[in-house]
C-alpha cells in the first residue's frame, strides 16, 4: 500500500501559503473538501510519528504506524474508495492547528482531546477514542496518584497538549516542564530530570509496552476524548468524516483497528 510520508518544518509549510496571500490567491483553507476531492481523491491528514500505539514512525519500513493511522486509512477508504488516497504529514502538538488553518493539511488526527478552547479554532468530528490523562512514573517511586504530587515533585508533559493545562489544575504545586514532543518527555524521564511523565492513558500505555521498568501511577484524573480536527468553514467534511466513522463503527473495522493497537486498560 503506498504511504506518503512528509516530514515538514512550520517554515518550509507556511511559505506557499504566505505567498499565496500576497498574490491575492484564493487561500488553500478556504477551498471545501468535498468539492475538491471530486477532482482529486486524496486526503491529507495531520498524524504524529513519535506516539507508540498511534502513530510511530517505523525506521525498518519507513512508514508510520499506528491506531490513528489505520483509522485513516479507514475513513480515507469508507470516502474516496482506496485507503491508498491517505498521504500523512507530521505534526506536533504545537504545530498541527496552524497548519490545519494554513490548508497544508486537510485534517488532524494526532490524539487530539476535544475541547471548549480548540473548538474556537476548528471543528471536531464525533469522539473517535475515549482516553484519560494518568500518570508515569518508574516502578519503584512512591508516587502512587495525583494526590502524590508536591512542590518537590517535577512533572514531564509536552508543549501545546492539554495534559500540560490539565497537570497545573490538578497538582498546582507540582514544577511543571515542557518538552516539545512524547520522546523528549521520556527522555528527560530517563534521564532524571522529571519524577513522573503526564499525558493519556494509551499513549502511556504504548511507552510502558517497550519500557517495563515504568508503570502508571494511580488512576486516570481526567477524561480526553479524542476528535478528528477539521478547519473552520468545511462543516460538509465533518459530516463526511463523521459518517464515515459511524460506517466503520457498525461493519467492525473500527473494533478490528483497537483491538489491534490499544491493550487492554483493565
Amino acid at each position: 500500500m503506498k504511504q506518503t510520508f512528509k516530514p515538514v518544518t512550520l517554515l518550509l509549510l507556511l511559505f506557499p501559503v504566505l505567498l499565496l496571500a500576497a498574490c491575492g490567491t484564493k487561500s488553500l483553507s478556504t477551498v471545501a473538501i468535498n468539492d475538491r476531492l471530486e477532482e482529486n481523491p486524496e486526503i491529507t491528514w495531520g498524524v504524529k510519528v513519535d506516539t507508540s500505539l498511534f502513530g510511530l514512525y517505523n525506521i525498518e519500513t519507513t512508514e508510520i504506524e499506528g491506531f490513528d493511522i489505520d483509522i485513516a486509512k479507514a475513513l480515507t477508504k469508507e470516502i474516496t474508495g482506496d485507503a491508498q488516497n491517505a498521504n500523512f504529514v507530521e505534526v506536533t502538538s504545537k504545530t498541527r492547528i496552524p497548519l490545519l488553518k494554513n490548508g497544508n493539511i486537510d485534517v488532524i488526527i494526532a490524539t487530539m482531546t476535544i475541547n471548549e478552547e480548540r473548538k474556537k479554532q476548528v471543528n471536531f468530528s464525533d469522539v473517535y477514542f475515549a482516553a484519560g490523562q494518568a500518570l508515569l512514573v518508574p516502578m519503584d517511586s512512591s508516587i502512587q496518584g495525583i494526590e502524590d504530587l508536591s512542590s518537590e515533585t517535577t512533572v514531564l508533559a509536552v508543549k501545546g497538549s492539554t495534559s500540560a493545562v490539565n497537570i497545573r489544575k490538578y497538582a498546582p504545586d507540582a514544577t511543571v516542564l515542557e518538552l516539545e514532543n512524547y520522546s523528549e518527555a521520556f527522555t528527560a524521564m530517563q534521564s532524571g530530570q522529571g519524577d513522573a511523565m503526564t499525558t493519556d492513558n494509551a499513549i502511556l500505555l504504548g511507552i510502558i509496552a517497550k519500557n517495563p521498568d515504568y508503570r502508571l501511577a494511580g488512576d486516570n484524573f481526567t477524561d480526553e476524548p479524542y476528535g478528528i480536527a477539521i478547519n473552520k468553514g468545511q462543516e460538509p467534511f465533518v459530516k463526511t468524516i463523521n459518517t464515515a466513522l459511524q460506517t466503520i463503527k457498525e461493519n467492525g473495522i473500527y473494533d478490528k483497528i483497537y483491538a489491534k493497537w490499544i491493550p487492554k486498560l483493565d
